[in-house]
């Protein structure tokens, strides 16, 4: 047998509790044929000798939005201003250059954060972008900022234009909108801009998943396409499809479909119907999470139910504590539709196969999340992708035990900790920060964790993400939330490979380097376990089903193949 790919003098950090360690890899067709003792005196096509760096399982970035992602690298990015004249400044300087294209001035990366907790003044943007439409995306994704030209083509420029299901307009309190669109509002603007054709959405993808590859990321799930405010066009599975294609694609892809695409399925009456006379509602042809390739595959379907932190738009039990001007006497959040209507439309999804990612932030939507999906299970049983809560950020104590009862993973982004820890320290106040963004007591009761970024809301950097999970360090540099929360090194990294493999269903092929599974590896300058600081690490190299889509090394050919190679040049 000849070998593809061998790697060896490496420290391979396998991640399977039956061998932790070895130090020579065989990759054939794909796919890990053994370690160490299994491979040795087997030719390979390719021989690199490691010379002590670390190799580790790919890692797995479990919610992260690409398509968004790769977008915004090619629009304006105002996330480096600090201050308001800052972001004026770069906002006026891409107005006049006329940049953006098709007349709307598109930015993204807008948080109040770094700007002293100040929105833009809707004058100020309005001077400097005249009549020309502007959409600047907050960084979370849950809200934007707009000039009156977008609200005026959106019609929503009165006072007397009602808030959206779910949304808000923000207004002052003459009734005039200030600029501020919160969640479901932003799609009246939106929807003036979308859908982005397949060719752009394409090259979105590639843009984005180049980042990936350099920095170690061998799968991802995109956390919602194809519609609601999330998505970029009806067809957005099908850039994906061809992105796959035509090699463009640089890292395995597990895409959620958002709710609002699913439609009522006409099939046998022997299909259905599903809870209390409902119909199930999919896809057409049937095909439901799990489908696809070890390339492309369908994960559950996306929900809201709630909004964010930093927005104070989560539905949390308690009331939000006033900071600063900002008054928040009787603010809970909200749900983004009545939870009577969601549960439905969950209950629908679930009936035709489909398992379920559902956002939910506050601790009142992770109640509302736990008590759907486990009635679901309970009805329909468990799903081979599993549920999942995406963020699960406020979850207080009795939470946990159900959360594990009911077999859903969760999805808390340790990358918050540093831009916005702070603020939602404000935000919840001391007694409730305790529940905020736990780690290490969802994994003392048995909740699947998994490593994820929210990229771009969020850094994306796997190894920057890690070292938020050991340390927890906001930008003050205090601890965010409970100390004790904070992981060992050695589980940041299982975040990110073995939990975030179980949490997207997949953990069967990849997640560990185990002979069988997809030679998926990240290749780093030291390990991860004993590093003063992870976030220092380089990536030397990344492999998807040991083809190399970002290398920093020399390979050594194996002898007869350098023969070969030097005859052809005499």
């Amino acid at each position: 047998m000849k070998l593809d790919l061998l790697l060896r003098n490496a420290n391979i950090i396998t991640m399977d509790a039956d061998r932790p360690n070895a130090h020579s890899m065989g990759v054939w067709q794909g796919r890990i044929v053994g370690l160490d003792g299994d491979v040795d005196g087997l030719d390979a096509a390719e021989v690199l000798d490691l010379d002590g760096a670390t190799v580790t399982p790919g890692f797995i970035d479990a919610h992260c939005h690409t398509t968004w992602f790769g977008l915004g690298l090619a629009e304006l990015d105002v996330s480096g201003a600090r201050g308001l004249p800052q972001l004026y400044a770069l906002l006026e300087a891409t107005a006049s250059a006329g940049e953006s294209g098709a007349g709307w001035l598109l930015a993204t990366g807008f948080s109040q954060t770094q700007h002293g907790g100040e929105f833009p003044d809707i004058r100020e943007l309005d001077r400097i972008t005249g009549e020309r439409p502007l959409f600047m995306r907050h960084n979370s994704g849950h809200m934007a900022v707009v000039n009156t030209a977008a609200l005026r083509l959106a019609g929503a420029e009165s006072p007397s234009f009602a808030d959206p299901d779910g949304g808000v307009i923000v207004r002052d309190a003459a009734g005039k909108p200030t600029g501020l669109v919160q969640e479901t509002a932003q799609a009246l603007i939106q929807q003036l801009i979308l859908p982005y054709s397949i060719g752009d959405i394409e090259a979105a993808i590639e843009r984005a998943t180049r980042v990936y590859a350099a920095e170690g990321i061998t799968s991802f799930t995109e956390a919602g396409v194809g519609g609601g405010w999330i998505g970029h066009s009806p067809v957005e599975l099908a850039a994906y499809q061809r992105a796959a294609g035509t090699g463009r694609l640089h890292a395995r892809a597990q895409v959620m479909p958002v709710l609002d695409v699913l439609h009522p399925l006409d099939g046998h009456a022997a299909d259905g119907p599903g809870l209390a006379g409902l119909a199930p509602a999919g896809l057409d042809l049937g095909i439901a999470s799990g489908f696809g390739s070890d390339m492309l595959s369908l994960g559950p379907a996306k929900v809201f139910l709630d909004g964010s932190l930093l927005g104070e738009t989560a539905a949390v039990s308690h009331e939000y504590c006033s900071h600063g001007s900002k008054d928040n006497r009787g603010n809970t959040g909200y749900f983004q539709a009545d939870p009577a209507a969601l549960r439905e439309r969950i209950e629908g999804a679930y009936a035709a196969g489909w398992s379920i990612a559902a956002h939910a932030i506050g601790d009142r939507a992770v109640d509302l999340a736990i008590d759907i999906l486990a009635g679901c299970e309970a009805t329909y049983g468990p799903r081979a992708v599993p549920n999942r809560i995406e963020h699960a950020s406020m979850t207080r104590p009795e939470q946990l035990a159900q959360l594990a009862a009911a077999g859903i993973a969760v999805t808390p982004q340790a990358s918050f900790f540093h831009g916005g820890g702070d603020g939602m320290a404000d935000s919840l106040g001391p007694g409730r920060l305790p529940w905020a963004y736990r780690a290490a007591s969802f994994l003392a009761a048995g909740v699947t964790l998994a490593g994820s970024s929210d990229r771009p809301v969020a850094d994306g950097n796997v190894l920057r993400g890690m070292q938020a999970f050991v340390d927890r360090r906001t930008s003050s540099g205090a601890v965010f939330g409970n100390p004790d929360e904070r992981l060992t090194p050695y589980q940041a990294l299982a975040a990110y490979t073995t939990g975030a493999a179980a949490a997207t269903g997949t953990l069967a092929s990849k997640g560990s380097l185990v002979p069988g599974k997809l030679a998926d590896f990240t290749v780093l300058s030291a390990s991860p376990l004993d590093a003063g600081d992870i976030s220092e690490l380089q990536v030397l190299a990344t492999a998807v089903g040991g083809r190399f889509t970002h290398s920093t090394l020399a390979a050594q050919h194996a002898p007869e193949q350098a023969a070969l190679q030097h005859s052809s040049r005499s």
